[in-house]
């Protein structure tokens, strides 16, 4: 098995239950010098798609997944990776156990756009349920987007 770093919609447990039945969540950290944002505009279901870029100073939070082999398949057919929506790389996530290597998917796109406020509530209500502090989840409510969706 393998640690993926969630830090869009896939941080909700019950949707990883439906994509990953057998990867049993493992903890949360951060991911430093990078920051979320969005892209991919015309790739999106109702906006722009969660995605994350460097950026020093800035960090991520996200939920650690332990997966299976047969669930990473899964979840690279769901986040489009054979269609080059989105491609995997590893990152060092900082966890209060200490620093970890983790696997995450980065858009295959331009940073901008707007992601939908229906995908934007579904992430900030995931970082809220996984214990991120309260002002990265204000950000995430707070941040612009389409009344799409």
């Amino acid at each position: 098995m393998t640690l993926y770093a969630a830090y869009g919609s896939n941080m909700d447990p019950l949707q990883m239950l439906l994509r990953a039945p057998h990867s049993p969540m493992a903890g949360v950290g951060w991911i430093p010098g990078w920051r979320l944002t969005f892209g991919g505009e015309s790739l999106g279901w109702e906006g722009a798609l969660a995605t994350v870029v460097e950026e020093p100073g800035s960090q991520v939070f996200v939920v650690l997944y332990d997966v299976t082999a047969a669930d990473e398949a899964n979840l690279d057919e769901w986040e489009g990776s054979d269609l080059r929506i989105y491609s995997k790389i590893r990152v060092r996530v900082a966890t209060l156990d200490g620093d970890v290597t983790a696997w995450l998917y980065v858009l295959d796109d331009y940073e901008g756009g707007l992601p939908s406020a229906r995908h934007l509530g579904i992430i900030a209500d995931a970082a809220e349920a996984a214990g991120a502090p309260d002002d990265y989840v204000h950000d995430l409510r707070t941040r612009p987007c389409t009344s799409t969706g």
